[in-house]
């Protein structure tokens, strides 16, 4: 009984200790970055975010979801050569909204979560190319045509 009592005391001290976190996270990292920006730094922390980019030179950024989600729609964006976007998904998701015709090439790992980025474009050597980098851990990561 003091074995499970003794476990039960560490994993509510360790989920406080990331609520604390996250919640000083959320005050002191402000998201950066509009509909015409070329770079994104967007921090959700036990929230949302949906944005519509019309870049005409997209050239990535961060996204930092944590406890919370993220949309981007880049739909009517440019992507810029050399384009890199880093995605952080911890308990929480991002849904990135791309053209068609885009390659997306994902470095992004996951650890009891997921990183979906198929799409129609991946043998197309001509696409104009987004790269991935990150990390999902108990979130994920997932690229839409639609």
């Amino acid at each position: 009984m003091r074995i499970l009592r003794s476990l039960l005391v560490l994993a509510l001290g360790a989920w406080g200790g990331m609520m604390a976190a996250a919640a000083f996270v959320k005050r002191a990292v402000p998201s950066q970055g509009g509909e015409e920006s070329d770079e994104l730094s967007l921090v959700a922390v036990f929230d949302g975010i949906e944005l519509k980019n019309r870049s005409k030179s997209f050239a990535g950024g961060s996204m930092l979801a944590w406890f919370g989600g993220i949309v981007v729609d880049l739909r009517d964006a440019e992507l810029a050569p050399g384009a890199r976007l880093k995605v952080h998904a911890l308990f929480g998701g991002i849904v990135l909204r791309t053209p068609p015709n885009w390659r997306i090439e994902s470095n992004a790992k996951s650890l009891a979560g997921g990183v979906e980025v198929r799409a129609a474009a991946a043998n197309d050597p001509d696409a104009p190319v987004l790269t991935l980098d990150g990390l999902a851990v108990f979130g994920g990561v997932a690229r839409r045509d639609l």
